[in-house]
């Protein structure tokens, strides 16, 4: 790509000495505390859920405590992680044009699959009438929150900042990169706590959950689009299945 015909050269695919002292200098700079503090907190709180996690208040406390904590002690503002309420016009109508992209997509998905048979990702198990408000609480303040927060607000924060030091100048492929890992990282977990390979497919939403943190720099859209999803998965998947 980018190449005339009979102008690319073995010799041209051989990385030079400049090149490759470039890159290592490249690489001494990434800073290895941060890099050491976001793996081992991750870590940490997937291991915690997972032994600790079966109480419903338990994993949303793990989460928010291990970004609060460290926020904390660094004396770093709540902003840093995307805790900030300035970005809120514009967040709300990124998070309403992404719905009405994502939401029909995934009703189309959800179509494809009961017509040829197949059984729905991820099981729907929605509440009784009288619990519905509790079920939507929970889902947005507890599941919503508590996730973003970690997983964008930490994870993917901290990944951006590893990012600028190994791609300074590549301001769109950190962006793109931070997105990648983070989401990678959020179907990890579901399938390391769930003990189900089908939770990999929840790379999918994290993929635009991450998009949402970039394109917003705010915690506020992830949050809502989290939410919503979930609401509107286990009801689509209630209607499907029934």
């Amino acid at each position: 790509m980018g190449f005339l015909p009979g102008q690319l050269s073995i010799a041209d695919s051989v990385p030079t000495i400049e090149s490759v002292s470039f890159l290592g200098r490249r690489l001494k700079r990434i800073d290895t505390r941060l890099l050491t503090e976001t793996v081992l907190i991750m870590v940490a709180v997937v291991w915690a859920i997972k032994v600790f996690g079966d109480n419903w208040f338990v994993t949303p406390c793990i989460l928010v405590s291990a970004v609060i904590i460290p926020t904390v002690i660094k004396k770093s503002s709540l902003s840093e992680i995307g805790l900030s309420l300035g970005q809120t016009r514009h967040s709300l109508v990124v998070l309403g044009w992404t719905c009405l992209v994502v939401f029909p997509a995934m009703f189309c998905g959800l179509w494809l699959l009961k017509s040829y048979g197949l059984n729905l990702p991820l099981r729907p198990v929605l509440p009784q009438n009288q619990q519905w408000v509790s079920w939507l609480f929970y889902q947005f303040m507890y599941v919503a929150v508590a996730e973003e927060v970690f997983f964008r607000g930490f994870l993917q924060s901290n990944i951006l900042r590893l990012m600028n030091t190994v791609m300074a100048g590549w301001p769109a492929q950190q962006c793109w990169v931070s997105i990648v890992i983070s989401a990678a990282c959020f179907a990890a977990a579901h399938m390391i706590v769930q003990g189900q390979i089908i939770s990999v497919l929840t790379f999918l939403p994290g993929l635009v959950l991450g998009w949402l943190f970039i394109r917003t720099k705010s915690l506020l859209a992830p949050i809502l689009f989290h939410g919503l999803a979930n609401m509107s998965y286990y009801v689509m998947a209630g209607v499907f299945a029934a």
